[in-house]
């Protein structure tokens, strides 16, 4: 039977310096090249987390409309943005892991142990007995590894391709979207276990803490992060705020309020009713009989133009529009906006709970919550009556509502209200932190916020300086 020869003396030489070199370079050499690969993965999971979840609508629609492989798993990827969130978490955290395991192997190898023993023995002799001499030198080890690993990991798996990812969000979408859907498939149990406990979790502390969890708040910071990278922002992040804020906010607190309301009283001669339409630059007016909370119609400035040269006494009465719209003070309005548009009105009387007239809202006071201030040929004066005197000190009439002051001193419409209770006007909040008409020149104070009565009678405050912080 024939058997196979024997290597020849080459041959052996050449197989055990083969094994040598591969036995050292699969213990430092293969080492390094992993530790490559995982800080490579670990900087696109990382990546993947920003690109994802900082895309915006316009690019999901382009995804949607291009019918690429690509672009189909990121739309399946973001329906369940939980399970993606979960899924690379898992996936990060397990490549860190490894990460900081290969750093402490490597560390190993590329120092001999008696270098640490060495710098554990000096630590010894330095500090007494309060540790042995391999306690000291496992310490050294050990903070040497963190050192090293955090180093790699912050500056490239979390830093470096989270900034990249930012500027290139869709390029590093498409890029990560195949091995995202492996991954969802590969710890699709653990990431279900994971987002029912969350969720568990956060209702349990929404319990608990009343359900102060503000979702609009959250918002409200993803807007200044998402928004304030672009110039001339503020106009654009003042509108976006005032929309997520848009559907709580109440007749009540944006209405005219009834002493400030522009009205004609039903037996006003003609000569009178042209000349309130005149001063006031109105194009529709309130009518009562007797006193406010007798509406009786609206006045349309438009509908008198083929009438200016009846005379004195030409029956205006006539030209009421009767069908007038009452809302309550409690009414939302967003819920207004759209009883506008399909009645195609423009103005509503707000009634108390008493059934009388506590003011008027229009059209352009809803528009105004969320793009600012409207202005038109006829606004002579401003709407909000103030006096800044200096950046930190502004004079308000006490009847001025305290959105509006609020927007005017550039701080949130929500600032005060652990304060103002049921009131809207700013003399109504500090009625309600008193208890009583202050005194002038009192003082009074909310966090940093700093309230000067300047001018008051026995019935109500008139004029209140304000200090905002500095």
């Amino acid at each position: 039977m024939d058997t196979e020869p024997p290597p020849s003396g080459t041959h052996t030489l050449f197989l055990a310096g083969f094994i040598v070199v591969l036995h050292s370079w699969t213990g430092t050499t293969f080492g390094l090249l992993v530790l490559f690969a995982l800080l490579i993965a670990s900087a696109l999971v990382s990546g993947s987390e920003v690109a994802y979840f900082s895309l915006g609508p316009s690019e999901l629609n382009g995804f949607s409309e291009d019918n690429l492989k690509s672009s189909n798993r990121i739309l399946r990827l973001k329906t369940k943005p939980r399970i993606l969130l979960a899924t690379i978490l898992i996936a990060n955290n397990l490549i860190n892991i490894a990460i900081i395991i290969l750093s402490d192997f490597l560390i190993r190898q590329a120092f001999d142990g008696s270098v640490f023993s060495s710098w554990g023995q000096s630590l010894h002799d330095q500090f007494g007995s309060l540790f042995s001499v391999s306690q000291w030198s496992s310490a050294v080890e050990y903070l040497v590894t963190v050192v090293f690993a955090t180093f790699l990991l912050v500056l490239f798996g979390e830093v470096s391709p989270k900034i990249y990812a930012n500027v290139n969000r869709v390029r590093m979408a498409r890029l990560m979207s195949g091995p995202l859907m492996v991954m969802r498939s590969i710890f699709g149990p653990l990431t279900s276990v994971m987002v029912r406990w969350s969720t568990w979790f956060e209702d349990r502390l929404g319990q608990e803490a009343g359900g102060s969890r503000n979702l609009k708040d959250d918002l409200d910071k993803a807007i200044e992060l998402t928004v304030r990278q672009e110039k001339n922002s503020d106009k654009e992040i003042d509108i976006l705020k005032s929309i997520v804020k848009f559907g709580d906010l109440t007749c009540k607190q944006i209405m005219r309020s009834r002493v400030d309301v522009v009205a004609l009283d039903i037996s006003s001669t003609y000569d009178n009713v042209l000349q309130v339409i005149k001063d006031s630059g109105y194009s529709r007016i309130p009518v009562f009989e007797e006193d406010f909370d007798n509406i009786k119609g609206i006045l349309y400035a438009k509908d008198l133009l083929i009438y200016l040269d009846q005379s004195p006494g030409f029956l205006w009465q006539k030209l009421l529009r009767t069908e007038t719209k009452f809302v309550p003070e409690a009414k939302r309005i967003n819920e207004l906006l759209e009883e506008f548009q399909q009645e195609r009105t423009h103005m509503a009387i707000v009634v108390d709970e008493f059934g009388g007239s506590a003011g008027l809202v229009t059209l352009e006071d809803i528009m105004e919550e969320v793009i600012g201030d409207i202005r038109d040929e006829f606004d002579d004066v401003t709407e909000v009556e103030y006096e800044q005197l200096d950046k930190r000190n502004f004079i308000f009439e006490g009847k001025t509502l305290l959105n509006d002051m609020c927007r005017v001193i550039g701080a949130e419409t929500d600032t005060f209200d652990e304060v103002k209770g049921e009131a809207d006007s700013f003399a109504g909040m500090l009625l309600e932190m008193l208890g009583k008409i202050p005194q002038k020149n009192s003082e009074i104070r909310f966090r940093d916020f700093r309230f000067k009565i300047i001018a008051v009678t026995p019935r109500r405050i008139e004029k209140i300086q304000i200090t905002i912080p500095g």
